[in-house]
């Protein structure tokens, strides 16, 4: 199928489940959500195990539902995998050959734990595995740095500069990371100084600088111009995003298409929760969903993601699904007690919905009273008693904390469609303004849930090689 046939398709298949897409598992006991779904799928799931429903969380194609005979699953259910199968991206890490590193200060065994230092298990996997892609992206699309998006501290950008000997200009529009940006880079000049004499490494450049929806391309030049120093815009360079926040993938597809100066784009997305949409900012003149125009031309009805469904396709599948097979049925549980403090809440406060609680770890024996004291904890909500409030109705919907889990793992079944939807529909944005443009999973997922890379370049600079 074409992306705009797996692109119509997938909506379809969305519209038909958006009751349950758009049932907020916070809200079970509240609206009670178990009674949403059809009389047999109640009957026929109230009574399998629990750990067995990692199968309807399986999605690569070599994967099957296990052949237990004693497991009856309604036909829908197993109906409904196999086409989520069919129509979503694979979210299997997919290889590539290594770049060699040219520079020996990340070979070199007393500096190269100062890249990572402070540098979390997930966050240490995502800028290796970007770094790689964006080197191989340089040697194949020549160009005389990259600008990286919301470089934080500059962590992807000294492995590129340091380890690649490739220039980066940063942009990073909070002050107080980039001042620590520079800091670490002096650090470890500092360092390397005095235990090599390694050579060929750009320092990276950072700028504090925001880039709004309505930033000019050449607004975002001349910002490059003044922070690299060079004399006019004859220059040619690449553009990345590792996990730009809501609108801002949106933001660097429109920059890459505006400026003539850039020559590849890759970016991995997050937080698809916080883009806006013509149905829930209708007031706003440009949108991060929908982008191109085969969906545009549509009635927004067919092509509204709800923030719910939005916000549940950022939620991490793999690792959900390992804990339904490994039976972490404590840590299941906690959603459990969430939602029962929500009915709780709501019946004192209506007004009040979804309002942030404290994070509680759940701990073996732990009973909803001790879970309901330290969630509520500094809250506005501190002064609430659940064993005069309602003990009886709350230790009812505890005892059907199961049935939250079956209902949660229904919705995150349809979490990569979403998510798919989305990365069809920005690719095909930039198919439509003549990019070629490749869809692929490059993070392992259970680190880096939002695992999928979109990279372009124009047909015009292919054609001109």
């Amino acid at each position: 199928m074409s992306t705009k046939q797996k692109l119509q398709s997938a909506l379809g298949l969305l519209k038909k489940y958006e009751w349950l897409l758009n049932s907020y598992v916070l809200d079970f006991y509240v609206n009670d959500h178990w009674s949403k779904l059809p009389a047999s799928w109640q009957h026929q799931l109230d009574g399998i195990p629990l750990e067995m429903f990692e199968a309807l969380l399986q999605t690569d194609d070599c994967e099957s539902v296990p052949k237990n005979t004693s497991i009856v699953w309604p036909l829908e259910v197993l109906a409904m995998r196999e086409v989520l199968r069919s129509h979503c991206i694979s979210r299997t890490q997919e290889y590539q050959p290594k770049e060699s590193i040219p520079c020996p200060l990340l070979r070199h065994h007393k500096l190269r734990h100062l890249f990572m230092k402070r540098v979390k298990p997930k966050k240490q996997h995502e800028i290796t595995r970007m770094a790689e892609i964006c080197a191989f992206s340089c040697r194949t699309t020549p160009v005389d740095f990259i600008v990286d998006f919301g470089a934080g501290v500059g962590h992807l950008a000294r492995i590129l500069g340091y380890g690649y000997g490739i220039q980066v200009c940063c942009f990073e529009m909070q002050p107080e990371l980039n001042q620590q940006a520079v800091a670490i880079d002096g650090k470890l000049e500092s360092i390397a100084a005095k235990l090599t004499e390694a050579s060929g490494y750009k320092r990276p450049v950072h700028l504090t600088q925001r880039l709004e929806s309505n930033t000019q391309p050449a607004q975002f030049l001349a910002g490059i111009r003044d922070a690299l120093q060079l004399p006019d815009d004859d220059f040619r360079f690449g553009i990345v995003g590792l996990h730009p926040c809501g609108n801002l993938g949106a933001t660097l597809m429109r920059m890459f298409l505006g400026c003539t100066q850039a020559k590849f784009l890759n970016f991995v997305g997050c937080c698809y929760q916080k883009m806006t949409t013509p149905t829930t900012h209708p007031r706003v003149e440009v949108h991060g969903y929908p982008l191109s125009s085969f969906l545009q031309c549509k009635r927004a009805t067919d092509t509204h993601l709800s923030y719910e469904a939005r916000e549940i396709s950022c939620h991490a599948v793999e690792v959900y699904r390992d804990r339904l097979q490994a039976g972490q049925h404590d840590y299941l549980k906690i959603h459990s007690f969430r939602a029962a403090a929500e009915r709780i809440i709501v019946q004192q406060y209506p007004h009040l919905r979804h309002c942030a609680l404290r994070n509680v770890k759940h701990a073996p024996g732990m009973s909803f009273h001790d879970y309901f004291q330290k969630a509520v904890q500094g809250t506005r909500f501190e002064t609430l008693d659940p064993l005069v409030l309602g003990i009886e109705q709350s230790t009812a919907d505890v005892q059907h904390w199961q049935r939250l889990v079956i209902f949660y793992t229904l919705r995150l079944m349809l979490a990569p469609l979403v998510e798919s939807i989305i990365l069809y529909d920005r690719a095909l944005f930039l198919s439509e303004n003549d990019c070629l443009v490749e869809l692929q999973a490059i993070f392992d997922p259970r680190l880096s849930p939002r695992n999928h890379i979109s990279r372009a370049v124009k047909m015009s600079d292919v054609s001109n090689k």
